[in-house]
Order: structure tokens, then sequence, then C-alpha cells
């Protein structure tokens, strides 16, 4: 599977630099040839301080100084995404947990609840993609893996489709928490977008690199 890698490489980043460059020396020849004409047409008997002169130039060195190191900053941050995309790499085919939706094709989806320890039930609820309630059952109170089968109680498959999961942790008939349970789905694709790293899961579902939580072999 290839990994899409949407930054900017090293070899555009070089004439963005260079036009920045280019920007300020034609800036700094415009900003020299006003002080000689400022220099030229003081008044000779009450000349400039020569130390205002001084501050002009160091004004505009200061200017020059932070255009390149923002130029400087954010070549370096493009380097260090790609180098991230690089070493995510082995990510793709693996099956990453995070708090999403989950495509279903016929296949068992591994949901991974993470239950209230104060519970005395714990219920799996599935909501379709248009946010319908479809199935609603008691699961173990357990943290361990479990696989939705995807079927009805008299064992008819649910269509194919994108599913929500949420698991509700009661005690004494009241709801204690109610949170997105955390499945596991195939990374299909890395991407980067404004300097994360996206991965893209079965079904075309995204998510943040930073909220998988655990990553296993398929």
């Amino acid at each position: 599977m290839e990994i899409t890698q949407t930054t900017t490489t090293a070899s555009t980043i070089t004439p963005q630099t260079e036009t920045s460059e280019a920007v300020l020396s034609s800036d700094f020849e415009t900003f020299l040839k006003m002080l000689t004409v400022q220099m030229e047409n003081q008044d000779p008997l009450n000349p400039t301080d020569s130390s205002e002169y001084a501050q002009q130039l160091a004004t505009f060195s200061g200017v020059e100084q932070a255009v390149l190191t923002n130029d400087l900053l954010s070549s370096l941050m493009v380097q260090m995404t790609s180098t991230g995309m690089a070493q995510m790499a082995d990510w793709v085919g693996k099956e990453a947990r995070a708090a999403v939706p989950g495509q279903f094709d016929g296949s068992p989806i591994t949901i991974a609840p993470n239950p209230a320890a104060i519970a005395d039930t714990v219920e799996l609820v599935v909501f379709d993609a248009d946010g319908n309630e479809v199935q609603r059952s008691e699961i173990p109170k357990s943290t361990d893996p479990i696989e939705w089968a995807g079927t009805d109680t008299d064992g008819t498959p649910f269509p194919s489709g994108v599913y929500q999961f949420q698991v509700v942790s009661s005690s004494n008939g009241e709801v204690v928490l109610s949170e997105t349970a955390d499945i596991y789905a195939r990374v299909q694709e890395v991407q980067s977008e404004n300097g994360s790293s996206v991965l893209v899961l079965e079904g075309g579902i995204s998510v943040l690199a930073s909220d998988v939580s655990a990553l296993r072999e398929s």
C-alpha cells in the first residue's frame, strides 16, 4: 500500500527561501538609497545624530534576521514531518486502535471497551451512519477486546456501511459513563495535513496519529 505524502519537499523550499532573500536584498538596497538621500539632504547646521542611523540599520537588520529565521524554521518543520512520515511507513497494513466509527463489510469488528470501574452493567450500543440506534446488547464488564459480528438477534447480517459504537456503563440502574468505544481498524494510508500525520482507515475514516492508542498486526 502506498503512503501518500502531501508535505512540501526540500526541493520546493529552496526557491522560496531564495525568493525571500532576494526580496530582502532588494529592500535593503532601497533602504540604503533612502538613507543616503537622507544624509545628503540633512541640515548642515543641525545634522542628524549618527546614533539614529545606527538605530535604523539595527532595526532593518533585525527584521531581516527574523524573516530568514522564519524561513529556516519552516524548512526544519517540513523535514521533521517528512521524517515522521517515513517512520510511520510500517503502520500501513496494521490495525490501529482509536475511538472512531468502523466500516462493516460482513467481517467482525474488534471493539476495545473501557467500562467504568463502578459499573454493574455494561452495554454496547450500535448506531448506523445516520445516528440511529440499531442494536443494544449487554457485554462483560471487562477491558478485554470483543468481536461485534454485525448480526441481529436472529442472525441476520446488518447492511454494509459505517457504524458507531458506544459503551454505556450503569450502576444501580443509572448511567455513570457513556463514551465512544475504541475499535481496531486496518490502516490503509498515511497522510500529512497541516503538519500532522493522519491515518486513513478502512472505509475512508481518518484519525490523527496522535489519537491512536495501540497498534497491532492485522
